[in-house]
């Protein structure tokens, strides 16, 4: 099957070890590199037959990795930390690069080679700091803003290094080649803002009205790819113009919904650059050079921590922060992958500097959820030193927070409740980890705080131990669970709402003490068959008895319930037993044309009526002299068995109808 053979194999091997990954809470992309180094020709397990090819499809990854960050790129990122994303972080590149000059240096190696060394280790891994983060709980800290604004600065340096570093050494020629390169780049950039932010966004809309999302998702590969293209040829980096057209689609309306279409296939094209990566790392080298790798990791390790420490306290960050982003920023990252390949293929990196250098920055990125650690332990030891390490949070009442209701999640369902909350003025705090609905919260006025949910650290601000209610809105069981478990650590005993996705998951809550859940899907198929008995003139109380025997046996078989669940069961029957309900007289129901007395509607039904809403008027108690009309809103007040009869009244047709067999 030759390369179609090649690609099963590795998706499968890949698939296994991103498993193993994920139950050791690594990143993704070392389990992509250990099935590369698995199917090596140096371990010759399971050897892929041509290498070369995996190689090529790689590039389209790369490609694709670097249009979904011009997708994700905004300025809006940029802004709380602006001044040391945008000056700090160029700092930080040229003293790394000075650093590792300097190692090169003492290395032996030639001066090309030290620059390229400099160059490769000045970039850190976004990808793994983020997942680092997300599972330390400290995405959403100053601290992690910090991070990522650098890291998002540092990404987009690879494209103008993809374009110099292949020029070095050229020998006479090397300034007028890099001279004309960077003429050609401002060309292509200068078109591709002029007519590219006019003829994109133009072509998706157009795509768009189609209604075809297959057609879509087409058009969003062919634009980042044939511009991709279309740059090569131009002499500049496939990758590079493949970024360009990304940033150039993420200021237009469908830029969203581009990067969510492309993100799988990015993540698919992703494994096999990563994996092609782990190809040529050769673990007997790791083995005869361990010592030297080991002392590059710690120099480099050490270097970069201090590099970005320093910084971070040059721009006026205290306490913690220095602290943080060395422990986070040490690594070497992803694209120091990608600008090493294209020293291989531009004959500028040997193999045995690349091996050293991969198998360097592959340690140091397994080591980084083990030494960021290292600050949240110090967090918990020696809380005096991180006073000012508050997380972001927004629309907090001056006064603090107090027997309010805390809100997980701010998705449509946890919008609508901060809404109704608002508009009742009962105190409350929505926490979001998403980025765009913290926007959209923050917008709304609603007092918000930046972080997950789950860990001790979000749950302080959220002043937990101090709340009246835990609403949670999220529909993961395992996120909604840890959120709920620490909340009982804080506050024992703090009444819950939960969310819920599935009514196998009822015993869960049960166990977590939860007072009551709402199952979104089910309440959703009650409105349904609510609407579909109206439209079928089924008499409402019958509906009402219908959907809520339904209610009470989904609850009271998913919750074994309690006593306090049948109380409550029994108070909403009680309830409906003498509910208001409100009848259109349609022209053909007996009762239109008819006075309240002539029709004699306490003695026939028992019900009674309260109310009239005619011509958008509200009439209140009518005598019995009201005539009723047709079109006319009529308020019954009284049992279910009465406003049944009432319901027959107006209707004997469907009353008819319901005792047949």
């Amino acid at each position: 099957m030759g390369i179609a053979a090649d690609l099963i194999i590795l998706i499968v091997v890949a698939f296994l070890c991103g498993m193993i990954m994920q139950r050791l809470r690594q990143p993704l992309i070392l389990g992509y590199i250990l099935a590369g180094v698995l199917l090596s020709p140096s371990v010759g397990t399971l050897t892929i037959s041509d290498i070369h090819d995996i190689e090529l499809l790689a590039e389209i990854g790369v490609a694709l990795l670097l249009f979904a960050l011009g997708l994700e790129f905004s300025l809006k990122d940029l802004k709380p930390v602006k001044y040391i994303a945008l000056i700090g972080t160029p700092l930080q590149m040229v003293l790394t690069i000075g650093f590792g000059f300097g190692i090169g240096g003492m290395l032996g190696w030639e001066w090309e080679r030290a620059i390229w060394f400099g160059s490769l280790i000045s970039l850190s891994s976004t990808m793994v700091l983020l997942k680092t983060l997300m599972n330390q709980g400290w995405l959403g800290t100053l601290s992690s803003k910090v991070m990522i604004g650098m890291l998002i600065v540092q990404d987009l340096a690879i494209v103008p290094l993809m374009i110099i570093l292949p020029q070095l050494g050229s020998g006479a020629n090397s300034i007028t080649i890099l001279g004309y390169a960077g003429l050609k780049a401002a060309i292509f950039l200068a078109s591709m803002f002029v007519l590219g932010t006019r003829l994109l966004p133009s072509l998706l809309k157009m795509i768009a009205r189609l209604g075809s999302r297959e057609l879509f998702i087409l058009a969003i590969t062919a634009i980042g790819l044939g511009v991709g293209y279309a740059t090569y040829q131009l002499g500049l980096s496939f990758a590079f113009g493949a970024f360009i057209a990304g940033m150039v689609l993420s200021e237009s309306d469908y830029g969203h919904q581009a990067l969510s279409d492309i993100i799988p296939l990015r993540d698919l094209f992703g494994l096999l650059f990563f994996a092609s990566v782990g190809m040529l790392l050769d673990p007997f080298y790791l083995f005869n050079h361990f010592f030297q790798i080991l002392l590059l990791v710690i120099v480099v390790s050490f270097g970069k921590a201090l590099i970005f420490a320093s910084l971070a306290r040059i721009f006026g960050y205290r306490n913690v922060i220095p602290l943080a982003v060395g422990l986070g920023l040490f690594q070497v990252g992803e694209f120091s992958f990608v600008l090493a390949r294209i020293g291989v293929s531009s004959g500028a990196i040997d193999a045995d500097f690349y091996n050293l250098f991969l198998t360097m920055a592959v340690v140091t990125m397994v080591l980084t959820p083990f030494v960021s650690s290292l600050t949240a332990r110090l967090y918990r030891l020696k809380k005096r030193w991180f006073t000012h390490e508050v997380l972001e949070s927004m629309n907090i009442p001056d006064s603090g927070l107090r027997d309010h209701v805390v809100i997980v999640g701010c998705g449509h369902l946890g919008y609508q409740i901060a809404g109704v909350l608002q508009q009742l003025a009962i105190p409350f705090v929505v926490v979001e980890i998403d980025q765009l609905r913290v926007e959209r919260a923050v917008e709304a006025g609603y007092p918000t705080v930046f972080g997950d949910g789950s860990h001790e650290v979000v749950q302080e601000v959220l002043q937990m131990k101090h709340a009246a209610l835990l609403v949670v809105t999220i529909p993961a069981l395992v996120v909604a669970r840890s959120v709920i478990s620490e909340a009982r650590k804080a506050h024992r005993d703090l009444r819950v709402i939960a969310r819920i996705e599935d009514p196998a998951f009822f015993e869960v809550f049960q166990e977590l003490a939860v007072e009551d859940v709402v199952y979104p899907e089910f309440e959703a198929g009650l409105e349904m068959i609510r609407t579909i008995l109206l439209y079928l003139n089924i008499p409402i109380p019958k509906i009402q008895e219908h959907t809520e025997h339904m209610r009470h046996q989904l609850m009271a078989t998913a919750i074994s319930a309690g006593q306090e669940y049948k109380i409550l069961g029994e108070l909403r029957s009680a309830e409906q037993q003498f509910d208001l309900q409100w009848y259109e007289i349609k022209p053909e129901h007996d009762l239109a044309g008819a006075t309240i007395g002539e029709a004699d509607i306490r003695r026939k039904t028992g019900a009674s009526v309260v109310g009239v809403i005619r011509d958008n008027h509200l009439t209140a108690n009518p005598d019995p002299q009201f005539q009723i009309r047709e079109n006319d809103m009529v308020a019954v007040i009284g049992s279910t068995a009465s406003r049944r009869e009432f319901a027959l009244l107006l209707n004997p047709v469907a009353g008819s109808s319901q005792q047949q067999p």
